[in-house]
C-alpha cells in the first residue's frame, strides 16, 4: 500500500493579496478568496496575524477564529 507524505509548511507569509506557504522549498501562493470566505472578508491586519502550528500542519488566525489545514489548502492550490 503506497504511503503519502504529509504536507508540512516551513513558513507562511500574509500579503495584502495572498497567503504564501513555503512547502519543501517551494512557495505556494494562494489568493485570500481561495483560502476561505472568512479570510476573504478579513482586514489585512487580521490576515497578518496568522500563526503556523509548531508541527507545520495548520494555520490559525486568532482574531477571526479561523483554522486551516496546510495539506488540503496547498493541494487545492498547487500549480
Amino acid at each position: 500500500m503506497p504511503t503519502t507524505k504529509p504536507v508540512i509548511a516551513e513558513s507562511i507569509e500574509a500579503t495584502d493579496k495572498e497567503l504564501i506557504i513555503r512547502v519543501a522549498g517551494e512557495d505556494v501562493r494562494i489568493s485570500w478568496d481561495q483560502c476561505s470566505p472568512r479570510l476573504a472578508d478579513a482586514t489585512p491586519q487580521q490576515r497578518a496575524e496568522a500563526e503556523l502550528s509548531p508541527g507545520g500542519y495548520g494555520i490559525h488566525w486568532p482574531t477571526i477564529d479561523e483554522d486551516l489545514a496546510v495539506g488540503p489548502l496547498v493541494s487545492a492550490n498547487r500549480g
